[in-house]
């Protein structure tokens, strides 16, 4: 009876551990080229892993290490190019390839004005 027990608690065990073996392995791909990244390859920023060659300025190409990068809308940087892209429009956004913020703000509200109706838009005007 004993040993159908350990048995059946190192089935389990054993059940555990493959499930986390391929739960890391399925991890374990570079962010860029999508390859396995082996342990001693392996760059990890911001929760994702790189080769280290892959590891690049997504603007210049330049090769980057884990002291002289900066990350935005999960895209790494050269810390000069990030300075650069953020002062050319003075935000995060817009230097950056996006829509400014505000104007999304903008646009949300403008849709709401315009499914507000006329009844409710007297009661507002009190």
């Amino acid at each position: 009876m004993d040993s159908c027990k350990e048995k059946s608690k190192l089935f389990l065990t054993f059940q555990a551990l493959l499930s986390k073996m391929e739960n890391i392995q399925e991890n374990e791909t570079c962010k860029l080229c999508q390859q396995r990244v082996y342990p001693m390859e392996c760059l990890v920023a911001d929760k994702q892993n790189f080769h280290k060659s892959c590891f690049r300025c997504h603007h210049c190409g330049s090769q980057l290490s884990l002291g002289n990068y900066a990350s935005l809308h999960g895209k790494i940087y050269c810390k000069p190019h990030f300075k650069q892209l953020f002062k050319s429009k003075g935000n995060y956004d817009e230097g950056f390839g996006h829509k400014q913020h505000k104007e999304l703000w903008n646009s949300k509200d403008k849709d709401q004005l315009s499914s507000i109706s006329s009844t409710q838009l007297l009661f507002f005007s009190f």
